[in-house]
């Protein structure tokens, strides 16, 4: 395949690196390929923080486990950070600010040499993503978006090397569940990550709930929508037991990015 010989041979041009691991696709398309080329020369860094589900974290945890790849594990202190917890249009750029900022910690001090790699792909660029402005402060590299790979093609790719995460459906930090301007407290991100596991158990993988306070929005694909509505009483009684007052079904349906309309608003 085309596409891995260039990932290949970019990484060859490279002695060592530590990719910020997230156990996504993108990232695990550019820390698996690194792992082939450099050894163990390549490894994995991931933040085990509050806005990251423990179920991607495990994920992450089983990924680097089966390919024998060493995967650092910090742990990040953004919601101590105004800058993160009160929730601005640009919060991820604060979240990736500490993250990127503690890998350089980690080089400094363990691993001089090591160039640092995000997961970042070309169509990410297009996307309102204030979390590649800090990749670009601290000069983190991302090979995806270098080489021009989208979406799309990290998936082929993924399929073709046989990663078990390939089709992983997105799984951005739960922060991006709750509306700018509304505090970002471990309290709700619990709350919103014990919502989505209930979803998760009726059936729902591909779920967001959206937390405004007392209010539950429910983001399902636009073809779940009918099946969501006749289970939505047993639903709504277990959210309300999570303190969701009022819980509703978004009749749109699932759309990654939604709370990023009231920035064009």
């Amino acid at each position: 395949m085309q596409e891995l010989s260039q990932l290949k041979q970019w990484f060859a041009q490279h002695t060592s690196s530590i990719t910020a691991f997230s156990g996504g696709v993108d990232s695990a398309l550019v820390l698996y390929v690194s792992h082939l080329v450099l050894g163990e020369k390549a490894i994995g860094l991931i933040s085990n923080s509050e806005s990251l589900k423990s179920k991607d974290f495990q994920v992450a945890l089983d990924f680097c486990q089966q390919y024998g790849i060493h995967l650092e594990v910090i742990k990040t202190q953004e919601l101590q950070d105004p800058n993160y917890f009160q929730n601005p249009a640009n919060r991820c750029f604060y979240c990736k600010n500490h993250l990127y900022e503690a890998m350089i910690e980690v080089v400094q001090s363990r691993y001089p040499g090591y160039v640092l790699l995000n997961g970042t792909n070309h169509d990410d660029l297009g996307d309102y993503r204030p979390g590649i402005q800090a990749s670009k402060v601290h000069s983190i590299v991302s090979p995806l978006a270098e080489l021009g790979f989208t979406k799309k093609t990290v998936i082929e790719l993924a399929a073709y090397l046989g990663l078990p995460n390939a089709f992983k459906p997105p799984s951005p930090c739960l922060s991006s569940r709750i509306p700018y301007g509304t505090a970002v407290t471990e309290a709700r991100l619990k709350q919103i990550e014990k919502a989505e596991y209930l979803l998760q158990r009726y059936g729902f993988e591909q779920v967001r709930v959206r937390h405004h306070g007392s209010r539950a929005s429910i983001e399902v694909p636009t073809g779940e929508v009918a099946k969501l509505r006749l289970q939505l009483p047993a639903i709504k009684e277990g959210l309300q037991l999570l303190g969701f007052e009022v819980v509703e079904i978004d009749e749109e349906g699932f759309v990654s990015g939604k709370l990023n309309r009231a920035l064009h608003e």
